[in-house]
């Protein structure tokens, strides 16, 4: 059928839908799964695959040069995020595995284990019932290229990888403090990371191969290995200096691993921006629409067209306009809803600004079918507003904007002439954010996952934060 004699229209709620669901991420995956394990029978599988739920379950790889921290970190992790940690240790000492007592038999003797060997293990080890229903996270694992080959070849793909980057002189330096409590496994350090209690200080010992030169030779042969592992990762590769506080590259690790990826699936962004006035809305709904296409919807621009163009609503709204009271909301619902149902709307997508003003506002929005899937809100100082508006002016001879700090008078003849907007004196902004303020508790509740953006700063760098909060998306939120 030719797309420009009879074109589809596909009802609002259906995009709507597949995004609220993630359906194509949802099949995308089930896909991946039925390439990788390639059953006799896919309905079984498929049904399997729909019960087990686990698509946003912790997959993740941390890789890093001895004394990096890449143990503490990946411990950490796996307590906040309630996964598994697997690492060579851990998986050589599976009491239940005959591979695992050939791995222990040869890591004694040798101090390594034979990659073939290790992947055979962690295939065994991901297998298990708890590493499917609550992921994993591999501690230092893969090693070597022909490690991340093997990994890949069979299927198994992290979400995230995370690669721990210092100077070798102060890795060195880290690693002669280290101590290890053989009790639990947790890693000390004399220097930055000293227990308080005198039990675990007397049960500390050194590990072994912490020496510079052991040191040096071991950093020697990561540095060898890595190059060669990154290309294996080219998408889900974050790098994080671990040459900071623990608690810092901890945060930065777990807000990672907490972001999704982009996808290919189709988004059509419904985008509202809340704010006080004065917090540059309107010019951040102009940039998304010049850049990305988005209908820029404003509200009170509306309400002027309609009773401009003398429509129906339009004769309704003048009315409300002469005596200088508000739209009621019915009404005014009524005019957003004729411009968001149109074709390039629907098409497109949208940016709104200047509705909602209060919680039954949103909730009438939302009752309607117009629910946003970006929400930002701007703050910015109430001295920044201030100081934005009321030294707004206006030259009534020429009709040119002037702001008295940023943008000033050439000549004191038009300095002298220009006039100050009624709704622009200290008392109208005072009153419109007190309104604001009032109402936006109840609103960050209402919409959770909304994004709050510093406002007070240079506009092309608010941007560029709303920018990203569109095209990547929302962030999951542990607890």
């Amino acid at each position: 059928m030719d797309a420009t004699t009879a074109p589809h229209r596909i009802p609002p709620e259906m995009p709507q839908y597949g995004e609220a669901n993630h359906i194509f991420e949802l099949m995308q995956n089930m896909l991946e799964q039925l390439l990788i394990h390639q059953p006799e029978d896919p309905i079984p599988f498929m049904i399997q695959h729909l019960h087990r739920d686990n698509d946003n379950v912790p997959r993740i790889v941390i890789l890093g040069p001895p004394a990096s921290g890449k143990t503490t970190i990946a411990m950490w992790l796996c307590k906040h995020l309630n996964s598994n940690l697997l690492s060579l240790e851990s998986l050589v000492l599976n009491e239940f595995s005959c591979t695992a007592t050939e791995a222990r038999r040869l890591y004694l003797q040798r101090k390594v284990v034979p990659s073939a060997l290790l992947i055979q293990l962690v295939q065994e080890r991901l297998a298990k019932e708890d590493c499917v229903k609550w992921g994993w996270i591999l501690d230092g694992i893969p090693e070597t290229r022909e490690q991340a080959l093997r990994i890949q070849t069979l299927g198994i793909a992290p979400r995230h990888v995370i690669m721990l980057s210092a100077p070798d002189i102060v890795l060195i330096e880290r690693n002669l403090g280290k101590r290890i409590d053989p009790q639990t496994g947790e890693i000390y350090h004399t220097t930055f990371d000293w227990p308080p209690e005198s039990e675990i200080q007397n049960r500390l010992m050194v590990p072994e191969g912490i020496s510079e030169l052991e040191t040096a030779r071991k950093l020697l042969e990561y540095h060898r290995n890595i190059v060669r592992i990154i290309p294996s990762y080219p998408k889900i590769l974050k790098v994080i200096s671990a040459d900071q506080p623990c608690v810092d590259v901890f945060y930065q690790a777990l807000t990672y691993v907490q972001s999704n990826h982009r996808t290919n699936a189709p988004f059509t962004p419904r985008v509202l921006l809340l704010g006080p006035v004065g917090s540059g809305k309107s010019l951040q709904a102009a940039l998304l629409a010049q850049k990305y296409g988005l209908v820029n919807v404003c509200c009170g621009q509306l309400l002027k067209e309609a009773v401009a163009d003398k429509t129906t609503f339009g004769e309704h709204i003048r009315p409300c306009f002469e005596k200088g009271m508000a739209v009621p909301d019915g009404l005014l619902m009524k005019v957003l809803s004729q411009r968001l149902d149109q074709q390039d709307c629907l098409q497109r997508g949208w940016v709104l600004h200047g509705f909602p003003r209060d919680l039954d506002q949103a909730h009438l929005l939302n009752s309607l079918g117009y629910n946003p899937n970006r929400v930002f809100f701007l703050n910015v100082p109430f001295d920044s507003i201030m100081e934005r508006l009321t030294l707004r002016r206006i030259d009534p001879v020429t009709g040119e904007r002037y702001h008295l700090m940023y943008k000033p008078p050439p000549t004191m003849e038009i300095q002298a002439r220009l006039l100050q907007n009624p709704k622009d004196s200290e008392e109208q902004v005072q009153l419109k954010m007190d309104l604001f303020y009032r109402n936006s508790a109840d609103l960050e509740q209402l919409y959770e996952s909304a994004i709050t953006l510093n406002g007070d700063q240079d506009p092309y760098t608010v941007f560029e934060y709303i920018e990203s909060g569109i095209i990547n998306p929302l962030p999951k939120k542990i607890p």
